[in-house]
């Protein structure tokens, strides 16, 4: 068993007995299926279910796998009364388990893997996408200084000129081979930066379906989950990110994020969506929405090939590695339609 999916129980369960954070006797746990970037474990103490999130082992990408931010923001939201799980405890000694990890509490619930929502009814497709487009138009209205994340991140007008920066060097760090039509997505987004607007919010990075956790018999959404990439930035990078999925090519189904442009009975469109998030907010739809669209699928594009990279490098335990990189060219080429 790799480093990767292998906790050492033994050591967990005397640092959490000797540091008071919980009195175990008996501690199992068990890696969750899936490729996170971050190994996710399901932890068993004295009967009781608990999450164990850590950072990989191996060597990493900068700024990447920051656990530390995870476990930070998500104590920040849950005393906001934003529903994200609770917070137990976060540690940086990496002699415990062999890298920084927290655990938390175990929400439960379910976590819908299928966009298009196949198992429900028109009504209760309806009734989830709306509670997601909710849930992400509250986490906008939150204000940072007032629940303590003011200096989560750095902050100002220059928000995407920022993160392209740094996605571009992400993606340049996992490069495994030249794809023309992402160099011309690059060229795209570098010239027509939109103009600042002074917004600041806290985005959660990777707003999607298998994202959060639902109430077992109503379309609520009891947690958010997964605040890896999450930063003070502009609402409109959530809202984009999540749209893509109603233009992604009609034989895409990832975790999460899949093609909703067969239009699925009971999903609003892309412009319903979109236009019942502006009215929970009060903002307003862009002139240049297409800018925003065609980040996030280069963002998103960036994200598989570091997952790739990572698995050919051996620090991934993602066995869907293979058919993510198979996803990069067809998000390549629907980015390059919408930069023409």
């Amino acid at each position: 068993m790799t480093a990767i999916n292998f906790i050492n129980t033994n050591a967990l369960a005397t640092y959490l007995r000797e540091r008071d954070i919980l009195p175990v006797k008996h501690l199992s746990a068990e890696k969750f299926p899936g490729g996170q970037s971050n190994p996710t474990f399901s932890v068993a103490i004295d009967g009781k279910r608990y999450v164990l999130r850590r950072k990989p082992p191996g060597q990493l990408l900068k700024s990447a796998h920051a656990i530390d931010r995870e476990f930070r923001v998500m104590d920040a939201l849950g005393k906001a009364g934003f529903p994200v799980p609770a917070m137990l405890h976060y540690c940086d000694d990496e002699s415990v388990i062999g890298s920084e990890f927290y655990l938390m509490e175990y929400v439960d619930g379910r976590i819908l893997w299928a966009p298009s929502l196949p198992d429900y009814r028109p009504a209760e497709r309806a009734e989830i996408f709306d509670a997601m487009n909710s849930t992400l138009a509250a986490l906008h209205r939150l204000d940072v200084n007032k629940i303590g994340l003011g200096d989560y991140s750095r902050r100002g007008d220059a928000y995407f000129e920022r993160q392209l920066s740094l996605w571009i060097k992400q993606y340049r760090a996992a490069e495994t081979s030249t794809l023309g039509e992402l160099e011309t997505v690059i060229t795209y987004l570098q010239q027509n930066l939109p103009p600042c607007d002074g917004r600041v919010v806290l985005s959660h990075g990777d707003y999607r379906l298998d994202n959060m956790i639902f109430h077992p018999s109503q379309a609520k959404v009891i947690a958010v989950i997964d605040w890896e990439l999450s930063a003070l930035g502009h609402p409109l990078a959530d809202l984009a990110y999540q749209c893509m999925q109603w233009r992604l090519p009609e034989n895409s189904e990832l975790a999460g994020l899949g093609s909703l442009s067969r239009r699925e009975l009971g999903i609003p469109d892309e412009e319903e969506y979109t236009s019942r998030y502006f009215e929970r907010t009060g903002l307003s739809r862009p002139a240049n929405w297409n800018y925003y669209l065609v980040f996030s699928y280069f963002r998103l594009a960036a994200i598989f090939q570091g997952v790739v990279k990572r698995s050919r490098d051996g620090n991934s335990s993602n066995k869907r590695a293979a058919a993510l990189n198979d996803m990069i060219q067809p998000i390549a080429h629907c980015a390059l339609a919408l930069c023409e």
